[in-house]
């Protein structure tokens, strides 16, 4: 049976399948174009997204991805991983970096500014809450995270968030786009594997049904631990 791939080349990608494992699924860390082969579906985690871009760069696995996403396989990326799945990204560094793409938006590299920016917010989520039950909030964490400038008519906006306005004097605020679905992708600039809260990752599972994947037989479970009061406080790494 395949599983839930989660590319593993830096970041936060243990916390992405220490979640999993909270939900009863197993994830499979992913270095090697090959590996795509043995999984139904893939999350991006967070990171420094020029390093990983060059690892990725380096394994030859831009190919294989950009395939994996064509394929229409549900994948998912947060922070970093947004911005390897947008069609176009600003503010990168001098040289740019290779994506993925597949996103019918342009996001911002590090919209929210360095590392001494990171911050949480609760954010309205009515779409998860939804699909997912619970508080129609979530509690972002944002770590030097990127921001999604515009999305093309396919895009389903997911999440937002409102920062104040450019312009001066104004005292104004305008809202950026900080969760996203297109079909098979789903993109947060946020990091949902850092807190308890498990429905960002139950709601990317169920995209394998929803685009036509054999969820339900794919997934490989696990002994679940769904007592998230008990789990253990996680630090906040360096992203992006």
């Amino acid at each position: 049976m395949a599983l839930v791939g989660v590319l593993a080349l830096q970041g936060s990608f243990n916390e992405h399948i220490a979640a999993l494992r909270r939900l009863g699924v197993k994830g499979v860390e992913i270095r090697k174009p090959e590996q795509l082969e043995t999984v139904a579906s893939l999350i991006i985690p967070g990171g420094e997204s020029t390093t990983m871009a060059k690892l990725a760069e380096y394994h030859n696995l831009f190919p294989a991805l950009r395939e994996f996403v064509k394929m229409g396989k549900p994948v998912w990326g947060t922070c970093a991983g947004l911005i390897f799945l947008a069609n176009k990204a600003t503010g990168q560094k001098i040289g740019g970096q290779e994506l993925i793409g597949g996103l019918d938006c342009t996001v911002h590299r590090n919209f929210f500014g360095s590392q001494i920016r990171s911050f949480e917010a609760e954010l309205s989520v009515p779409e998860l809450a939804s699909k997912e039950g619970g508080p129609e909030v979530f509690r972002g964490v944002f770590i030097r995270a990127p921001a999604i400038l515009d999305v093309g008519p396919e895009v389903q906006v997911l999440a937002d968030y409102l920062v104040p306005s450019n312009e001066e004097n104004t005292g104004s605020e305008k809202k950026v786009i900080v969760a996203v679905r297109q079909r098979n992708l789903l993109a947060t600039a946020f990091h949902p594997e850092l807190t308890a809260d498990t429905r960002w990752h139950s709601y990317f599972l169920k995209l394998a049904t929803e685009t036509g994947e054999e969820a339900s037989s794919s997934i490989v479970t696990v002994g679940a631990d769904l007592n998230l009061d008990q789990q253990p406080k996680i630090d906040l790494p360096i992203f992006q």
